[in-house]
């Protein structure tokens, strides 16, 4: 369009002015984690006094959530698609609400089910053909504003405008809000020695050409530092993060063999370093696109070799997986792990693991335990799991029963808690487990 310079100049405003189009009972859906407009949450905040009901729905928040925090109640319905820490309280203490969704299915949601009023974006200034890019949040943010009602698109000077599907025309928003502050970030994580020995174990079942999917934290952080020895590696994953560097680096990522988007590393959203921000802007290495595209298992499975890896709470002896709860305490959400785990079954010479430490709080609770706790859900079912890798070991459950599950769960599990287990396993299967032995006694 010749005139898309006229049309942003007379929809640019202010914060305070642009919020104003959000009404009592509407739903205002908020950009992701490193993409979270910052400018536009404080301001709907700030100007809320005469509003009722409104519906805040979103994923990772890394800023402060006024709109979730004690006070707001009556002005805001905080509705979560994956717990950060602070809406924790808001949606543990009934304050808020949290919606179980496969990560790739949530485009959908905005669609249909939950139809989107407000979208409160950040995006880059526009290039020469009047399209805005959304950077580190294409995800369910470029979905759910191309969905929207209306659409106020925080313009920060410093977004990296990155490659693939990631675009919208000014034509398309409603409000501009010019800034120019710092991404939130996400910072490095220091390995421990524990994260190490899982990293290990978990690098030592990728395969040369294979492609990796990881989620972030500590562990993914280790696997990676011992792929720098493999060969052409691709990625194609849910969240870029910085460790990707250290392969690219190596010569080990080389995305030539992945049979689908070879030559680039695809993503939905990068959640990092203002380095790596920095790096990803205008760079024809990375293509980004929406989580329906990304994180649907049937483009998963036209990868070779995905191998994904992600994290997990708790594991039942049935191999069942929590991820998500500490008993009925909702610490975060579904995101793409079963997404990546169907896929990856479903690829050619793919592998789907879940990685833990053996213990939690400070070594006084195992995390293999005969039932998931009381108030728990299951992630990750039973029939999807395959590989489950402790800093004690690997066990793949892919084809084995329901007692031979338990069995090998119990050798990865941390050995002060073997007797326990094994005493547990005997009350519920009523045979006695004689080590060492392939069959029940």
């Amino acid at each position: 369009m010749s005139n898309w310079k006229d049309i942003y100049k007379s929809r640019l405003t202010t914060a305070d002015e642009a919020v104003r189009c959000i009404k009592s009972g509407d739903r205002v859906v908020l950009g992701h984690s490193n993409g979270e407009p910052l400018i536009l949450s404080a301001a709907m905040s700030r100007n809320s006094k005469h509003l009722k009901n409104v519906e805040v729905v979103h994923q990772i928040i890394q800023g402060p959530a006024e709109y979730a925090q004690p006070g707001m109640e009556e002005r805001f319905w905080h509705n979560s698609l994956f717990v950060s820490k602070s809406t924790r309280w808001n949606v543990n203490e009934g304050e808020g609400d949290f919606i179980p969704c496969h990560y790739h299915q949530t485009p959908y949601l905005f669609t249909s089910v939950l139809p989107v009023d407000v979208a409160l974006v950040q995006v880059t200034p526009p290039d020469d053909e009047g399209f805005v890019s959304f950077g580190v949040s294409i995800d369910y943010t470029l979905p759910a504003a191309k969905a929207a009602k209306k659409v106020i698109a925080e313009v920060n000077d410093q977004y990296p405008y990155t490659m693939g599907d990631t675009r919208m025309h000014v034509s398309e928003i409603d409000y501009f809000v010019e800034t120019s502050h710092d991404l939130s970030v996400t910072d490095a994580i220091e390995i421990t020695e524990v994260e190490s020995r899982i990293g290990q174990y978990c690098a030592e079942l990728v395969e040369d050409e294979s492609t990796l999917q990881f989620g972030i934290g500590g562990i993914p952080n280790a696997v990676l530092k011992f792929l720098t020895n493999k060969k052409d590696l691709g990625v194609h994953t849910e969240i870029i993060t910085d460790n990707i560097m250290t392969l690219m680096e190596s010569g080990a990522l080389t995305n030539r063999k992945k049979g689908f988007h070879d030559g680039v590393s695809v993503g939905s959203g990068v959640m990092s370093s203002k380095e790596f921000h920095k790096y990803v802007d205008r760079n024809p290495n990375f293509a980004f696109y929406p989580v329906n595209y990304t994180n649907d298992p049937r483009n998963i499975a036209k990868c070779n070799k995905i191998v994904a890896i992600n994290s997990c709470v708790q594991v039942d002896f049935m191999g069942q997986v929590c991820s998500e709860m500490i008993g009925s305490k909702q610490i975060s959400g579904v995101g793409g792990q079963v997404d990546f785990i169907r896929g990856a079954r479903w690829s050619p010479g793919g592998k789907a693991i879940l990685a833990c430490y053996s213990t939690a709080m400070n070594g006084t609770v195992s995390k293999i335990v005969p039932r998931l706790d009381a108030g728990a859900c299951v992630t990750t079912a039973r029939t999807d799991v395959e590989y489950i890798v402790t800093e004690y070991g690997t066990v793949c459950l892919r084809g084995a029963g329901v007692k031979a599950r338990a069995k090998a769960l119990i050798g990865i599990a941390h050995p002060k808690f073997r007797d326990q287990l094994w005493e547990e396993y005997e009350k519920i299967y009523g045979r006695k487990y004689v080590q060492g032995s392939k069959i029940d006694r």
